[in-house]
């Protein structure tokens, strides 16, 4: 293994990271970590939107907050560089609740595929544009639920949220590793 193929494996993993940074800052309704996986000028087609970075922020930003909560899973995920740009497929279900739980609207899963352009930037890689290509999607039942067996911790939005708590940076800026974690 020579310099090149560990250049081409740091690539790969740090856009799988970027991938699943944008979906951290999703699930979190963290807008500004969302707007820093973008370059500027970069554009995103959603079902029901194509536009550039910060009208998508704006509109995605609404869109989920009609939640009450949203789990974006990365499944299968393949980039292939070539030199400063690149391009990534990542599969994966996206699961939305709300309230009413029987609203189908509300509470559904879908299918997904990212189909993204990357550019290298010299704060690392960025989505240049982004196909978001829904599979297919299912509603949930509201007796599909379950609650909780008992009483413990539980994820939230925003802030309080545990991963922010433990240390993770939110905003979008990039995680130190450096720092150590506090334990809450």
């Amino acid at each position: 293994m020579d310099e090149s193929d560990l250049r081409r494996l740091l690539d790969r993993q740090q856009i799988h990271d970027l991938v699943l940074r944008y979906c951290r800052a999703i699930d979190r309704m963290d807008m500004e970590a969302v707007r820093s996986c973008y370059e500027p000028g970069g554009v995103d087609h959603h079902t029901g939107f194509s536009g550039d970075r910060d009208q998508y922020v704006a509109w995605v930003g609404e869109a989920i907050g009609r939640f009450d909560g949203t789990m974006h899973v990365v499944a299968n995920h393949l980039a292939e560089i070539d030199g400063d740009e690149a391009r990534a497929e990542s599969y994966g279900l996206a699961y939305h609740w709300g309230t009413p739980a029987a609203e189908p609207r509300l509470n559904f899963v879908s299918a997904f595929r990212y189909v993204d352009r990357l550019r290298r930037h010299d704060e690392g890689w960025l989505i240049r544009e982004r196909w978001a290509l829904r599979e297919w999607t299912r509603a949930l039942a509201a007796g599909d639920w379950i609650p909780k067996e008992g009483e413990g911790p539980g994820g939230q939005r925003g802030p309080g949220d545990q991963i922010y708590l433990v240390g993770a940076p939110r905003g979008g800026s990039r995680p130190r590793l450096d720092t150590p974690p506090k334990f809450v």
